[in-house]
């Protein structure tokens, strides 16, 4: 991670919590960014092989939205695209330079995505008494321009990006929580919160992988973010110390190597 701390990147007001976000799958939503990268991977393939893989991402994504379908081992939609490209042809070696590409189109209408519900209002309230950081795996191309695309931009305190989760996340936790108590909230247990529990942060899971790890132990969990903005607000609220907390470890259904960026504050 750059050597530069936060501090020193923007002056950040002291706050005692912090909210720590993964981008894609809990503050970017939507299959496009995966599909776009669907695309550039199967750009070396004949044209009707091309369109039947695309066409099997797409189909897969239906059906399981995050990219965890039964019998692929797949961790997200990114980790699915990579698992179905080796039965379609499609040089491993390629992968990287094709998932580059997707990222250049990220918030277009070429790998269009959309915000949680309600997010801008409740980051706004929430800046008030946290820190707002993002923590991702996503190389620094085009998240500035996602952020402003979805609503979010001059929000944050600060986005780490290409941070290799799990074990670069440590390096942001080691940034965050000497200041306090740490919020994790993300969509894939193993990357974004596992490492947080390890070292005490409180973890929220938000997404379809709520059903898909029922052997996981977030302190908050939910289908979807919004769901969650009351007991995060409760908590952001609360002066007593994360270990006062009773766990709420009950499932919220809903009905039916790294760079930092420090973004100027709005």
């Amino acid at each position: 991670m750059d050597a530069v701390s936060t501090s020193e990147r923007k002056s950040v007001p002291y706050r005692d919590k912090t909210l720590l976000f993964d981008f894609d799958g809990t503050l970017s939503l939507g299959v496009g960014p995966v599909v776009a990268y669907a695309r550039a991977a199967a750009h070396q393939l004949p044209d009707g092989d091309a369109e039947a893989f695309v066409d099997t991402v797409v189909a897969t994504l239906v059906e399981h939205p995050s990219g965890r379908a039964p019998g692929t081992n797949a961790i997200d939609g990114y980790d699915l695209v990579r698992l179905l490209s080796a039965d379609h042809g499609i040089r491993p070696e390629s992968l990287g330079e094709a998932y580059l590409t997707s990222r250049a189109h990220l918030g277009t209408t070429l790998a269009p995505v959309v915000a949680p519900d309600g997010l801008a209002d409740f980051l706004l309230e929430a800046r008030t008494y946290g820190n707002l950081v993002v923590a991702t795996n996503a190389p620094d191309i085009r998240i500035d321009d996602a952020l402003e695309v979805l609503g979010l931009g001059g929000l944050f305190d600060a986005v780490y990006t290409s941070l290799g989760k799990p074990n670069g996340l440590g390096a942001v936790l080691d940034e965050w929580l000497p200041r306090g108590q740490v919020l994790s909230i993300g969509d894939v247990w193993a990357n974004d919160l596992a490492p947080a529990q390890a070292r005490g942060a409180l973890t929220a899971l938000v997404g379809p992988t709520v059903d898909e790890t029922p052997d996981v132990t977030p302190t908050f969990s939910a289908h979807h973010l919004h769901e969650l903005y009351p007991a995060i607000t409760e908590w952001l609220h609360t002066p007593h110390p994360a270990e006062t907390l009773a766990p709420r470890t009950a499932r919220i259904t809903a009905p039916s190597s790294a760079s930092l960026t420090a973004i100027p504050e709005r």
